[in-house]
């Protein structure tokens, strides 16, 4: 469970940005208004599909991201009575995906490089 709480933390940092790029300011309920819909998003992916068996998988990941994304605009969409912007789904779903992707990419090279150089030690 504490590596899922790196998306938890990506998607407050999102909505933080996100706040913080409008001069919309940093309260906790905007910010708290803006995650939310996305947190749910995440929780009813990231059980759905499993993800705390296996929570550095980029396999699991995809769907879970694409899950966020699809239930936080549907929950944004019923709270504002519109759909988001067009720019602001694209700028949703690129920065979750670089965030739930991201630290699985590094945590993968970083267990690769050392199963490398276990690897090496031992043939040494």
């Amino acid at each position: 469970m504490p590596w899922l709480l790196l998306d938890v933390a990506w998607i407050v940092l999102f909505a933080i940005i996100g706040r913080q790029s409008h001069n919309e300011g940093t309260a906790l309920a905007g910010i708290v208004g803006v995650a939310w819909p996305f947190l749910i998003g995440y929780v009813v992916g990231a059980f759905a599909l499993r993800l705390q068996r296996a929570p550095r998988s980029l396999v699991r990941i995809i769907p879970v991201w694409l899950l966020t994304i699809v239930i936080g605009m549907a929950i944004r969409t019923i709270q504002k009575g519109r759909a988001p912007d067009m720019a602001f789904i694209i700028v949703a779903t690129i920065a979750l995906a670089v965030g739930f992707i991201g630290w699985r990419l590094i945590v993968a090279g970083i267990c690769r490089r050392r199963a490398a150089r276990a690897d090496d030690a031992g043939a040494g």
